[in-house]
């Protein structure tokens, strides 16, 4: 999986590989537009500004995820953990 950001691309085999990689703070403004991030755990994750548009979150667990300017639109957050 390779995720585009303003501070270059970040690689690994899956979101949570990248995450213990980079940092639970690395997606900010990310492009995540149309990724498949179902039942990922981004619990913590700061995705503030990130393009989600089209993500599919089915299942994730996003508890306490900073999603503060996040594009949502066209995603499918059916079951995910949006608490805070």
């Amino acid at each position: 999986m390779k995720i585009t950001t303003p501070n270059g691309t970040l690689e690994g085999d899956n979101i949570e590989a990248i995450l213990e990689k980079y940092g639970r703070d690395c997606l900010s403004d990310a492009n995540l537009s149309d990724a498949n991030l179902s039942d990922a755990n981004l619990s913590g994750a700061d995705l503030s500004d990130a393009d989600l548009s089209g993500a599919d979150l089915i299942g994730a667990d996003l508890s306490g995820a900073d999603l503060s300017g996040a594009d949502l639109s066209g995603a499918d957050l059916s079951g995910a953990d949006l608490s805070a």
